[in-house]
């Protein structure tokens, strides 16, 4: 039985979302204002991951146990939850990003 938060222990076996990855999201919520969430789908190479971007466009990513856990997640933290691949990235994480850059910041 794969948890929702579980790590997967096993050599070739994608790690999924575990506690440290939802309590990361968790604080990124509480401490950000107008965040929203996006999820991303599973791919070769990087299991389901939920990105959270904040009003001002700050972001950050982790892996989630799949696209129910990442519901149930974001209903649970109040924010509104879109499909990336469907609706793609807001403008406001671009313009942070290249921010970040310009000011020889690292991205999250």
């Amino acid at each position: 039985m794969r948890l929702p938060w579980s790590r997967q222990g096993r050599a070739g076996t994608l790690r999924t979302g575990d506690a440290t990855d939802k309590e990361h999201l968790s604080q990124f919520i509480r401490t950000r204002q107008g965040v929203e969430a996006f999820l991303e789908p599973r791919t070769a190479v990087t299991e389901t991951t939920l990105l959270l971007v904040a009003g001002d466009g700050e972001w950050t990513r982790r892996r989630v146990g799949g696209p129910d856990a990442a519901a149930a997640f974001t209903r649970k933290n109040n924010v509104p939850l879109y499909e990336a691949a469907r609706v793609g990235y807001p403008q406001r994480m671009r313009e942070w990003t290249a921010r970040q850059k310009e000011a020889g910041g690292a991205s999250p």
